[in-house]
């Protein structure tokens, strides 16, 4: 980033799951209550407000931005932004305010990530999804994003080998994770081989992928509080972001090598080249595991394999808890659940708690540097950041 920084100062998130008796507004307000008494500060401490919400029509508020302001008075007359970018709505949101603030126009931001998703039909979910895909070739128009990771499948195959015993087992490890998140939607231990056969309980949702492969559908919201670094200074606890990089790729799969995964790639080269790191720095990641496909073609576009051999990272434990890079120790997407507007601000108020020691049984010992990936529709928008424990 530039020699001014701006920092993580505090999070909020609520559960995530099926919340009947919760609105998105409800959603909102909680989370955004929340980050403020864990920052220590007011709405009139707050200099801007940025909310990440796909919708695309899951439900009828349609100008959310300013449900912010329900959460505290003094919010009242605060500009409000809503950011839209497929299920990485929640690092654009993140992305606003660190702009803000690098410009001079803010030094404390409030950014709040929801969606409210359970209440409608898997079919009316999967089609809302669809959205984020490309509508000008008839042909991808009618996949929808479970038939189109199901196509990264089939051509990792063709191109390399099986990747479905990878998958399952990145399924298996993910719902382990969540066991210790208890904000996470899904705290079922699923062996291996649950992940890797097809059953009543696990059928086939587009061939390949079966259930165990595919993120769950979610009603959550997160929030953090964004401080320029002279700002940052007057906090308990404080992660920096070392770097944000930002990379939009063409929208037809067509016109793209779809596996090769090039924007999530370039996203997370970017960051540890802006943070001035290696990979072998890192501590853990938080990545996009909207579908286990995705993460396993994350391992390779991060460097901790070649292309195709994404496996051996789970072969040998590098990606499980107490291995050298764990990957979703939160549960990812997968467990913890993907309400798609806040994904991305979620994984960096949990990783904000990683790395200040506020993460209860998903702590690891002297963690201090993360990496957040974040993407929206397949491989479009990406969101690579790194997060470095200053003050904890």
């Amino acid at each position: 980033m530039q020699s001014q920084t701006v920092s993580i100062v505090g999070s909020g998130h609520t559960r995530f799951g099926r919340l009947d008796a919760l609105t998105l507004e409800d959603l909102i307000v909680s989370a955004s209550r929340e980050a403020l008494l864990d920052a220590g500060i007011s709405g009139d401490d707050v200099d801007a407000v940025f909310l990440g919400h796909f919708n695309s029509g899951l439900v009828r508020d349609g100008f959310a931005s300013s449900l912010i302001h329900q959460a505290a008075p003094e919010l009242r007359f605060t500009p409000a932004v809503r950011c839209e970018n497929a299920c990485a709505s929640g690092a654009a949101a993140i992305e606003a305010g660190v702009n803000a603030i690098l410009a001079g126009r803010a030094d404390t931001v409030l950014v709040v990530g929801v969606e409210k998703m359970t209440h409608r039909s898997t079919g009316d979910v999967t089609q809302a999804l669809a959205g984020a895909g490309y509508q000008n070739d008839p042909a991808e128009a009618a996949l929808s994003f479970p038939q189109l990771f199901a196509l990264a499948a089939q051509q990792y195959a063709g191109r390399y080998q099986d990747p479905l015993p990878a998958m399952a087992a990145i399924a298996s490890k993910n719902h382990a994770n969540a066991l210790r998140n208890p904000l996470a939607q899904m705290h079922r231990a699923l062996d291996f081989d649950a992940c890797n056969t097809v059953s009543d309980k696990n059928p086939l949702v587009a061939p390949p992928l079966r259930l165990t492969d595919c993120s769950l559908i979610t009603d959550g919201a997160a929030a953090i509080v964004l401080a320029s670094s002279a700002r940052a200074r007057d906090f308990q606890r404080e992660v920096v972001l070392r770097s944000l990089a930002h990379v939009s790729d063409l929208l037809p799969i067509a016109q793209r090598d779809f596996i090769g995964f090039e924007g999530p790639r370039k996203a997370i080269g970017d960051a540890l080249r802006q943070a001035g790191i290696q990979l072998e720095d890192l501590d853990f990641a938080e990545v996009h595991d909207c579908f286990t496909i995705a993460e396993l073609l994350l391992y390779e576009a991060m460097g901790l394999a070649p292309a195709g051999q994404g496996h051996r990272v789970l072969d040998d434990g590098t990606v499980l808890r107490g291995g050298a890079l764990p990957v979703n120790l939160s549960g990812g997407l997968k467990a913890k659940g993907h309400p798609v507007g806040a994904t991305g601000v979620s994984m960096h108020a949990i990783s904000y708690r990683q790395l200040t020691g506020c993460a209860g049984d998903m702590q690891l010992d002297g963690a201090s540097l993360g990496l957040v990936f974040n993407m929206g529709g397949a491989a479009v928008a990406n969101y690579a950041s790194v997060l470095e424990a200053r003050r904890t």
